[in-house]
């Protein structure tokens, strides 16, 4: 059996506007867009062609992080085994359909954890301490990217109009939501 390295959120504040997401798959896929094209089975969904975007297919997403690198997401169930084994799974089902075919496949899943900031003051509060416009006319639906949230590097993923996903590596979580609780303070006292 996989040694389970703990897969489960970090305490975070709960609040309306700030949850921590349930445990995940992660990994970080280099590849080029022939080696998309054969994981997008195994993994259960396509790959954005259009740069910085996320694609959603049932439970799984992948982001579009840079040139040839992504970030592929999917909703895991179960105790820290059942999820280690379910990341197992899904690596070598990726890597049966990748072949020799050149990439690099990444396991991330006991390195970060999710964020959901939303609400109508979901975009103001990140801007709180984030340097991207997040204008829905200029960070729209379905955009992601790597940034920094002050001094904590996140992957920020806009999935609805007032509602943002962050990747948050697990040593920056008490960090990253103590500020984020503090700038919605002007907003949720």
């Amino acid at each position: 059996m996989l040694e389970a390295a703990t897969r489960s959120p970090p305490a975070a504040p709960a609040a309306e506007w700030l949850k921590a997401t349930p445990p995940a798959l992660r990994f970080i896929l280099h590849a080029d867009a022939a080696a998309c094209r054969a994981t997008a089975p195994a993994w259960g969904v396509s790959f954005a062609e259009e740069p910085c975007r996320a694609v959603v297919e049932g439970a799984r997403a992948t982001l579009w992080l840079g040139p040839d690198e992504y970030l592929l997401l999917g909703r895991a169930d179960g105790t820290d085994a059942d999820i280690a084994e379910s990341e197992h799974v899904a690596a070598e089902a990726i890597e049966r359909a990748l072949g020799d075919m050149p990439h690099a496949l990444v396991n991330i899943g006991h390195r970060q954890f999710g964020l959901e900031v939303s609400g109508p003051h979901a975009a103001t509060i990140l801007n709180g301490a984030c340097p991207l416009d997040l204008d829905l006319g200029e960070f729209p639906v379905a955009m992601c990217t790597r940034t920094v949230l002050a001094k904590a590097d996140i992957v920020l993923w806009r999935t609805g109009d007032d509602a943002f996903h962050l990747e948050v590596w697990r040593s920056f979580s008490g960090y990253v939501t103590g500020l984020l609780s503090e700038i919605a303070r002007e907003f949720y006292p």
